[in-house]
């Protein structure tokens, strides 16, 4: 597995193992079993493990993987080990937020992660007209100087609030956002912001919630419901896009690009995000190893000037979306902002 360092002393894997789908509310999880399958990932070389304080019984989990994981191959291997976390106060929590609230979190997934000092800390806002966001980057600033903290990074900042961030004097490592083959917006500025400012980039949504994979080719379009929210978010991504033929169209191209490298649609999708300027890594979500060694093949494809062109081909009638970096997401009255849940530390 390809690895990449992004900071002084600071090494990922290029693949990052994603926590969202052990969370609660995906079916039961045998915890047994969630462990090995993290073993075998760390094993294989995917040694970046991404959760959040929101993602119910996750940091637990990890804190119980990192216990075994060092039973099992010592100290040395367990150094390799990165866990990137997330601070997400919920939206009801955003109008009183205090230093102290920060602090009870942050030693929260300390605890539960088992670790004295946290790697990488994502912090994500739901709410700009709330105006405590930069203030409260502040606060991890302090918690990062007294040793409880590693890396400050964010998750789902537009560019103009990253660069207020960078003009605070707040030390920022990367950003985790959606960016896919679908959803473009990160090219319109952040990654040239990436690229000047030197912070990494992670990306999610890179097989759009399952929608960019096999299942999907040939199939009619789906009318809503749709069997979860996941897909439901995306499915309103290629609306916007163009529409299902469209997409139909991305997938059948996937499929021969696919087919020349002896692997399926997802594993490309995310190959080529993997590809883009000022990408270091993608999140792939997994509830088990059964997909390990597609996971592992994303960082090992090499696609070529031919399979590139044919992609932008693909997508050469797509419509381009609107605004920045989860724009779209943040109208809470928006067709993609109400279907977000803004209060998951309390269930909502």
């Amino acid at each position: 597995m390809q690895r990449i360092t992004i900071a002084p002393g600071y090494e990922i894997s290029r693949v990052i193992r994603g926590g969202w789908q052990l969370a609660g509310g995906h079916g039961s999880i045998d915890a047994d079993q969630a462990v090995d399958d993290m073993v075998a990932f760390a094993d294989a070389g995917i040694t970046t493990f991404d959760c959040a304080d929101i993602y119910t019984g996750v940091e637990e989990l990890i804190g119980r993987f990192r216990l075994r994981y060092l039973e099992l191959r010592g100290q040395s291997a367990l150094d390799c080990i990165r866990v990137h976390t997330k601070f997400v106060p919920d939206l009801g929590v955003l109008p009183t937020i205090d230093k102290a609230y920060v602090e009870c979190v942050i030693d929260t997934s300390r605890k539960r992660l088992n670790l004295e000092r946290l790697d990488l800390v994502q912090f994500h806002w739901w709410d700009y007209e709330m105006p405590a966001w930069l203030e409260t980057l502040g606060w991890m600033k302090e918690l990062q100087e007294d040793g409880r903290i590693d890396k400050i990074s964010g998750t789902n900042f537009d560019s103009d609030h990253v660069l207020a961030i960078l003009d605070a004097g707040i030390p920022f490592t990367s950003l985790q956002l959606q960016y896919s083959l679908l959803d473009r917006r990160p090219e319109k500025r952040m990654v040239e912001l990436a690229a000047r400012h030197d912070f990494a980039l992670f990306c999610y949504g890179t097989v759009a919630g399952g929608f960019l994979s096999d299942r999907w080719l040939g199939k009619p379009e789906p009318e809503h419901p749709l069997e979860n929210r996941s897909l439901t978010k995306y499915k309103l991504i290629i609306d916007d896009l163009g529409g299902w033929d469209l997409f139909q169209g991305l997938l059948s191209t996937l499929r021969t690009i696919a087919d020349r490298h002896s692997t399926d649609i997802a594993t490309i999708a995310s190959a080529a995000m993997l590809r883009k300027p000022g990408v270091a890594a993608v999140i792939v979500g997994a509830r088990n190893r059964d997909h390990l060694p597609s996971n592992l093949a994303i960082a090992d494809i090499t696609l070529s000037a031919e399979d590139l062109e044919a992609i932008d081909q693909a997508l050469s009638g797509a419509r381009e979306l609107e605004g920045d970096v989860y724009t779209l997401e943040r109208v809470r009255t928006g067709r993609h902002g109400s279907i977000m849940k803004y209060n998951l530390n309390k269930g909502e």
